[in-house]
């Protein structure tokens, strides 16, 4: 459903999130080292990121990227979106682009729950809700 892209959006992001506390900033190097990514497509993502005001960069010896507590509260919709688009949320679980209720594909009515499920879980988690379990030693970002 989310492209590669995206995950490594989030990633990115959650990995920024669990490292609130420590007022530490990261490079791109750092953060395509801990989430297993390739460095120019962290770079690119980063990028686009701090553009949509999701995460924020400073320049300098000391910059790097970091998040902000009231970026913290954001939901996790927002970086889907700003990554996959909102058509994501719409779009045929088969790719089909004529897909609809009255024309349904072979999936049109099981996928459509898992779709709106999952925009749920985008729209009721904070970046700060998916950090949390990390820091807690439940989930992790590593391969």
């Amino acid at each position: 459903m989310l492209s590669i892209t995206c995950k490594t959006a989030l990633k990115a992001t959650i990995f920024l999130a669990s490292k609130f506390d420590s007022d530490q900033k990261f490079s791109i190097k750092d953060i395509s080292e801990y989430i297993a990514a390739n460095e120019h497509t962290v770079g690119k993502v980063l990028q686009t990121l701090v553009k949509e005001s999701i995460i924020n960069s400073s320049k300098g010896p000391t910059g790097g990227f970091y998040i902000t507590d009231k970026q913290m509260a954001l939901p996790v919709l927002r970086i889907v979106e700003s990554i996959d688009g909102e058509s994501l949320f719409n779009e045929c679980g088969l790719g089909l682009s004529k897909c609809s209720a009255t024309y349904p594909c072979p999936i049109h009515n099981e996928y459509k729950h898992v779709r709106d499920g999952f925009k749920q879980i985008c729209i009721q988690n904070s970046v700060k809700d998916l950090c949390l379990p990390i820091n807690n030693g439940l989930a992790f970002l590593m391969d």
